[in-house]
């Protein structure tokens, strides 16, 4: 049924039900299904006389878009959980403070390692229980819980999306303790070499690890509710991980040789990871289309691009082509570790972010990593504060951020002050991803009542399983002021007047997870 077909009444009593923000949880399963929130009962106060919504057309603002994110490390106890002995209750306090912080401080996502070094943050039955987690490998928390679905729901409920960081390549960490029975390194032991400095890592040329790491991609696709997938900057290890010496993968590279393969080693090594890359990000869409798959590479491709930039070479050293796959659309957002001030000799900020933007020819999401933490400068807040001016200025509508990490958020002195009272004042919705295709969402509908000094509104829509938050206009005097929501909220009590203000008109509009805005309702008040 078209909702504009339905009548004042079944209006009135249908957002009756739907129920107020005050009693109603979003709540994920490990399905990866959303339900839809639970409905309660408001009092029914008398209907106002608003003008029929079909009637009311008008020129709503535009809304500020920016993704807005920070990395929370489990690898090596660096931000969550702090210790691997805390107690499933102080693990769910640490999360949930850090999740509040986000919130509170207008950011929009977090990005979470749920697998530091093949094993899982998570219930998994391909891989162990994280030694970073309980302090032994293979060992559940007790009592028993799912840590990855804890931050889901708790992130959903604040509006904020949750992306699962994974290491696709390391297969266990020098700081994660003995190497049992039930790691991954003694289980798959023809797909693994030891490095010169202990760690263990998957051989990215083996079909076997590219098959393992894909069945656990697509398994946390399945089976969790999540926004995003997320690869960092480890593909083929850093020099230093083996003292110098080239990556132990002769076995693999003598197959390839007597198979009849005619690349050099270094391509040949490259092309392991563009398949896999590129693999991973049509399986994402294949079992989810939505979910968006993203990459935050070493920050410079090779040295001399752009003219003047010195440094590593990811694509010599690491052997990740990072610019084929924004060339070639592979990823939905790109976040290059940009961890250089402004004025870094040989490492722009700025000119680095330009060099990148030029590259990403299908215009998918650019957000640079911002080393939030470490950054060399005497006023830190304000560097990040002048990067974050910068990507605005470079990157226009389609503006973001991830800050490396959420450490850095709080063990600045002024940090958080200084976004918030500056560049993240204001909440603001993630920019939508076009080449990715979405089913329209209905409009919904509103419902306005007299409730003494205020007007409540509440609203709903036939499709609010794929509804992700809603925003809200109100109008004072003529002017439209915007209110972005979480997706629970389905109603609110409106002031009438604010300042000496008079409430003129209210609105709402439903987004999806994709950022994609439905057409709006928009009622007047007489």
């Amino acid at each position: 049924m078209n909702i504009r077909n339905i009548t004042y009444t079944a209006l009135f009593f249908s957002a009756i039900a739907m129920g107020s923000c005050s009693s109603q949880k979003a709540v994920t399963s490990q399905t990866g299904k959303k339900p839809v929130p639970q409905a309660t009962s408001l009092p029914k106060p008398p209907p106002i006389k608003a003008e029929p919504e079909e009637t009311y057309r008008t020129n709503l603002p535009v809304i500020g878009r920016e993704f807005r994110g920070a990395w929370v490390a489990s690898v090596a106890n660096i931000n969550w959980p702090s210790r691997n002995n805390l107690s499933v209750d102080q693990q769910k306090a640490e999360a949930i403070g850090m999740l509040d912080m986000l919130a509170d401080n207008n950011f929009n996502a977090v990005i979470f390692q749920v697998r530091p070094s093949a094993d899982a943050l998570y219930t998994s039955e391909i891989e162990p229980w994280s030694y970073f987690l309980t302090g032994q490998t293979g060992r559940a928390p007790y009592p028993n819980y799912d840590p990855l679905q804890f931050w889901i729901e708790e992130a959903h409920k604040r509006g904020l999306e949750l992306h699962v960081w994974l290491n696709p390549y390391r297969a266990h960490h020098s700081n994660g303790g003995p190497v049992s029975n039930l790691s991954m390194v003694n289980k798959l032991p023809d797909m693994v070499v030891r490095l010169k400095n202990g760690m263990y890592w998957f051989d990215p040329a083996n079909p076997k690890t590219q098959g393992h790491v894909s069945n656990i991609v697509k398994d946390l696709v399945k089976r969790y509710d999540i926004d995003g997938v997320h690869f960092d900057d480890y593909f083929y290890p850093y020099a230093a991980y083996n003292h110098g010496a080239d990556f132990p993968d002769t076995a693999s590279w003598t197959a390839y040789v007597n198979s009849g393969g005619t690349l050099s080693r270094a391509d040949w090594r490259r092309d392991n990871v563009n398949r896999f890359v590129e693999r991973i990000y049509k399986e994402i869409h294949a079992e989810k289309d939505y979910v968006k798959f993203g990459i935050s590479p070493f920050g410079i491709w090779k040295p001399g691009y752009p003219q003047g930039v010195v440094g590593s070479s990811q694509f010599d050293e690491l052997y990740a082509d990072a610019k084929l796959w924004l060339n070639k659309g592979w990823v939905d957002y790109f976040s290059p570790q940009l961890y250089w001030p402004v004025d870094s000799k040989g490492q722009g900020f700025g000119a680095l972010l330009n060099w990148w933007e030029s590259e990403n020819t299908l215009k998918r999401h650019l957000w640079p990593g911002l080393n939030t933490i470490e950054v060399k400068s005497n006023d830190r807040p304000s560097e990040i504060r002048n990067q974050i001016d910068i990507s605005r200025q470079v990157l226009g509508n389609d503006a973001g951020e991830i800050h490396w990490s959420i450490a850095g958020l709080t063990k600045n002195p002024g940090m958080l002050s200084t976004l918030k009272n500056g560049p993240y004042k204001e909440k603001a919705l993630i920019p939508k991803s076009p080449w990715i295709k979405a089913a329209p969402l209905q409009v919904p509908s509103l419902f306005l009542a007299d409730a003494g000094s205020t007007i409540r509104a509440s609203w709903s829509t036939p499709n609010l399983k794929e509804v992700f938050k809603w925003v809200l206009f109100t109008q004072y005097n003529g002017v439209w002021e915007t209110e972005i929501l979480t997706l629970d909220q389905l109603s609110k009590d409106i002031p009438k007047s604010k300042e000496g203000r008079v409430l003129n008109g209210v609105a709402i509009k439903a987004i999806d997870r994709l950022g994609n805005e439905s057409d709006y309702t928009a009622r007047k008040i007489k």
